[in-house]
């Protein structure tokens, strides 16, 4: 365990300053600056994504900016991803010449950031801090237990993720998301959701490693020491994000 952790060590450094400087943004708890900083994310994402898709098209970020401007004033920002849609599939019927590609970065990464700033307004600053907690925990546990005893290949499409640490992962999401929950929220429900948020975030990793395989790139950006780009440090939570919105609405 020692070795993982000397190996690791930028890693840790890593996750440790974004944990910090997430706790202090979620103190001084603004609208305005939480809407501010998913915003820079989503364009740093979205520059991310591109390289993906393998699509370069200035464009996306004309109509992603508008939607991201409105979504300050709108009571539910999920729903202006619909509105973006059928404005692209039009210009998209009227020209003949808009690259289709363009609606997968509407399906991911902006989809997940509409809702991560929904789940902030509607459940509040703490509802982020839990599904920051359940997330970093399946994180955290799938890759210590998984370097420590993983010898079950979990799919093809990742290989260095097992079984074995996929499974220690939920249980220390399953943890800190009790730990975390929100109020209002029975034990049970706890559980539930921070089951389906930790598997829901295993997905979000495995898609990510999908779409670089595809690309042929082994991170989707630099930006982060020891992590990569912001897609590889944020799959997780643009997939657990959506999960924990629709669950909670549905229990509370």
């Amino acid at each position: 365990m020692k070795d993982i952790i000397k190996s690791s060590s930028t890693r840790i450094k890593t996750a440790l300053a974004l944990f910090v400087a997430a706790l202090i943004i979620g103190y001084i708890d603004s609208f305005f600056v939480m809407w501010l900083l998913f915003g820079g994310l989503l364009v740093i994402a979205i520059n991310e994504s591109q390289k993906l898709y393998d699509i370069k098209m200035d464009s996306i970020y004309y109509y992603v900016g508008a939607m991201w401007f409105v979504a300050y004033f709108y009571p539910s920002p999920e729903d202006l991803i619909f509105v973006v849609a059928i404005v692209l599939a039009s210009v998209l019927a009227y020209t003949k010449n808009l690259d289709k590609k363009i609606f997968l970065i509407l399906f991911y990464p902006t989809v997940s950031f509409l809702f991560l700033l929904t789940l902030y307004m509607e459940y509040g600053v703490m509802s982020l801090l839990w599904l920051l907690m359940i997330v970093a925990g399946a994180d955290v546990g799938a890759y210590y237990v998984g370097k420590s005893i993983g010898k079950t290949k979990f799919c093809e499409t990742s290989p260095n993720k097992t079984i074995e640490g996929v499974a220690g992962g939920l249980v220390v999401a399953t943890i800190f998301g009790l730990i975390f929950a929100i109020d209002n929220v029975s034990v049970f429900g706890a559980i539930v959701i921070s089951v389906a948020v930790a598997l829901a975030s295993v997905f979000g990793d495995l898609f990510e490693s999908y779409l670089k395989r595809e690309a042929g790139v082994k991170d989707s950006g630099d930006i982060l020491p020891g992590h990569g780009g912001i897609l590889d440090r944020m799959d997780g939570y643009l997939f657990g994000s959506i999960i924990m919105l629709v669950i909670l609405r549905a229990v509370m």
